[in-house]
């Protein structure tokens, strides 16, 4: 019975954990074009005793970001061009759909493992 309880555990931590990551990855796209903006990156990390998922410290993509040129930015330099962020759509994108697949994947295990102990139940109670 433990057995069960500790899968929605490990289920409901891996749908909180991908919901976290997806937050993240639409902050990034919604800043995708604001100056100097650094993308967020999150790591998940495995509690070894009891197998839940946790979020580990979002970190900050330190790749260059695209050079931008317009002389008529108020942040422009003397050659006329500004940092922009170094978000990517496609990697967002990708990023975003692995997620959402993940999260998925942990819904289905979360409805087996409740399905399992309702019909559980429902043997004890005849």
């Amino acid at each position: 019975m433990s057995d069960l309880f500790q899968s929605l555990r490990v289920s409901a931590s891996g749908m909180e954990a991908q919901a976290m990551r997806l937050r993240h990855v639409s902050e990034n796209v919604a800043n995708a074009d604001t100056p100097g903006y650094q993308r967020k990156i999150v790591s998940f990390e495995e509690e070894m005793r009891t197998g839940l998922v946790e979020t580990g410290p979002v970190q900050l993509d330190r790749s260059a970001g695209a050079r931008v040129h317009d002389p008529a930015h108020p942040m422009a330099d003397d050659t006329g061009y500004y940092d922009g962020s170094n978000v990517d759509l496609v990697i967002e994108i990708a990023d975003a759909r692995e997620a959402q697949r993940s999260y998925e994947a942990n819904l289905r295990l979360f409805d087996q493992a409740r399905q399992m102990t309702q019909s559980l139940f429902d043997l004890l109670r005849r």
